[in-house]
């Protein structure tokens, strides 16, 4: 669903600022079909632009613009324009929308689900659920109510440091 309406919203002055909320499920092979279909289902209720990276995911949304793949740059632009990123536990995800100074929400995979090959994704979001920058939410059903959250970005949190060493183990392993 490339298509020119993201650059006419983004530059209307009739349409004016509007919130946007960007979904990401980042580059796994496997699909994260029950987080896409929910945030689809929630766009259809909300006055809210949401756009979907819906990465391998069979489901395709009908209420919300997505895309599959993008360049970094991109991504990078979505996460400084969001109100808020609701994303996977992938550190990749999560670093870009808090280097980009967005609340995230993150919603893990789950293996029970076969989102993933194990729960690696719960241990990341535990770790990271008292960062005041994150919200997480472990059940699909309550992410329309965590949407509704007035949040703002809170600079020079320990959550900081948690950044920085996300970074440092990923360069200790490449």
């Amino acid at each position: 669903m490339e298509a020119a309406t993201p650059q006419i919203w983004e530059k209307s002055p009739v349409l004016g600022e509007c919130a946007l909320i960007f979904v990401t499920v980042g580059s796994h092979y496997q699909g994260f079909d029950r987080l896409v279909k929910k945030m689809d289902e929630i766009a259809g209720k909300i006055d809210e632009k949401v756009i979907m990276q819906i990465g391998n995911t069979k489901y395709k949304p009908v209420n919300a613009e997505y895309f599959e793949f993008a360049e970094y740059s991109k991504i990078q632009k979505l996460n400084s324009d969001a109100r808020i990123v609701v994303s996977h536990a992938g550190v990749g995800s999560i670093l870009t929308a808090l280097e980009q100074k967005t609340h995230l929400i993150i919603v893990p995979r789950l293996k029970k689900y076969d989102e993933v090959v194990d729960d690696h994704q719960l241990e990341i979001a535990k770790e990271l659920s008292e960062n005041p920058n994150v919200t997480v939410v472990y059940d699909v059903e309550y992410l329309e109510e965590s949407l509704k959250i007035d949040f703002s970005f809170v600079e020079e949190s320990s959550g900081n440091r948690l950044v920085h060493s996300l970074k440092n183990y990923i360069f200790s392993i490449s």
